[in-house]
Order: C-alpha cells, then sequence, then structure tokens
C-alpha cells in the first residue's frame, strides 16, 4: 500500500496506542470515537471524499470543530478509522471450519469485498493510501489468508494466490462503484442508462464495427439487466481465478 500524502509509512492512527486516544479531562460531553467514526461513514457515503471535512463533520454532530481534536490528531486519521469501521461490515467464514470448501468460502469473501467497495465508493482510494492495520482490516486479511493457503499452494505462492483474487476484486468493486455513481447523478436507473449509452456510441463515427463485436460478445454471455451482466461477468471471472488456483495445485 502506498503512503498518504505528507505522511511517512510509520504514519497510522493504530500506531504507538494513538487510537485509544480521548477520555482526558475537559474534553467535549456526548462525543467519543465511536459517534465520530461512525458519522464519518455516513458523511463519506453521502458526500464522498471531495465533500469530507473536519468542519462539515462537526456540523454533522453539532458540535466544534476544534471538539473533534480531543479525538483524532488530524483528518487523516480520522479516514483511517472510517476506513476500518466498513470492514466490520464483512460477514468472514471460519477458515478452520473443514466441513465448508476452501472454494465457496474464497468466493464469499470476495462476493462481500465486491459489495463493499461497490458500497462505499470512498474506499478504494483510501485502501491505498492507508496501511489498513485496523483490526478490522486485519481479521479480514488473515482470513483471507488462511483460506487461500488450504488450497494446498506451496507457502511461496499463497500471497501471489491473494493479489490475483483481491487486486481482480479491488479493480472490479472499484469501477462499478464509480459506473453506479455516475448513474446516480443522471437520475436514471441503470438500465436506462446503459440504453442510452450504448445509442450514444453507435452514433460516433468509426465505432460501428467494434460495437457491433461486442453487442454478440454480451448477447452470448446474457443477462437481461445491468445487474446481471456485472454479475454474471464477476462470477465468471472469480471461478477463472480459482480454477487457475487448482491448477497450479494440480501441477504441484
Amino acid at each position: 500500500m502506498t503512503k498518504a500524502a505528507g505522511r511517512s509509512a510509520r504514519d497510522s492512527v493504530w500506531r504507538e496506542g494513538r487510537a485509544r486516544r480521548g477520555g482526558r479531562s475537559g474534553q467535549p460531553s456526548g462525543l467519543d470515537r465511536e459517534r465520530i467514526t461512525e458519522a464519518s461513514v455516513r458523511l463519506l457515503d453521502a458526500d464522498g471524499l471531495t465533500g469530507f471535512s473536519m468542519r462539515r463533520l462537526a456540523a454533522e454532530l453539532n458540535v466544534t470543530a476544534m471538539s473533534l481534536y480531543w479525538y483524532v490528531d488530524t483528518k487523516d486519521d480520522l479516514l483511517e478509522l472510517a476506513l476500518d469501521r466498513t470492514y466490520a461490515e464483512l460477514r468472514l467464514p471460519d477458515p478452520e471450519n473443514t466441513d465448508e470448501d476452501w472454494r465457496e468460502q474464497l468466493r464469499e469473501l470476495a462476493t462481500a469485498y465486491r459489495a463493499l467497495l461497490v458500497r462505499h465508493t470512498w474506499l478504494s482510494p483510501l485502501a491505498g493510501r492507508y496501511l489498513n492495520i485496523g483490526p478490522n482490516s486485519l481479521a479480514f486479511s488473515r482470513v483471507v489468508q488462511r483460506v487461500v493457503r488450504r488450497a494446498g499452494l506451496p507457502a511461496h505462492g499463497v500471497t501471489g494466490a491473494i493479489s490475483a483474487v483481491f487486486q481482480f476484486v479491488y479493480g472490479y468493486g472499484t469501477i462499478e462503484g464509480h459506473f453506479l455513481a455516475r448513474i446516480a447523478d443522471t437520475g436514471l436507473s441503470a438500465d436506462e442508462y446503459f440504453e442510452q449509452a450504448m445509442s450514444a456510441v453507435d452514433e460516433i463515427p468509426g465505432t460501428a464495427e467494434v460495437m457491433q463485436e461486442s453487442k454478440d460478445l454480451m448477447a452470448a454471455r446474457g443477462g437481461d439487466t445491468v445487474a446481471e451482466m456485472l454479475n454474471r461477468d464477476f462470477t465468471f471471472a472469480l471461478d477463472l481465478l480459482i480454477a487457475g488456483l487448482e491448477a497450479m495445485v494440480a501441477r504441484g
């Protein structure tokens, strides 16, 4: 992961007990880190990263902006807390449960992560900016690692397998989230937007042949709605990756 602008690789709200800040005399009553973090997630969902500010958050909580600094040192700390809070929404399978197939557990994790990225479109840039060492993020990473290890890959291939699956999910979920956000701004449904977009592209000179080929492929894929098309592509791509892991194990 890359570091935040102006922050060293060692900077994190989770280091040196900083995540437990608060509880000092003179701090504002009725306010705590839990409440601030929850409000931050709501505000980020509503306004995105560009609309998020300490002043806007303070107004949401009906406190002064300065009172927030009793609980965090910087805006970056607050964003890092909000990022980790989203990972708490993930339902994690038990990787030690050998009655459950590792393939199904991996599909469950990948599908849940995709949904998280779509639900919180601001998550993906923050996941690439911070260290992701909060308790919820670490719990997710630990389960992913243990599930993939159950596939039977050699130890040196486990991190590559995790990268193949979850960097795909990260990219897919990020693009899907941006696509749905763009649609929401138009006031159209996803299907209406798709139809308008396809019609508009058909009118651009030089695109007819390429678009006709794309239409043939989309027809072969199937799916009557945008949601169905997105789900079919995601499922097929994920199956390809899992089949690749199985093939690597079979090769020894």
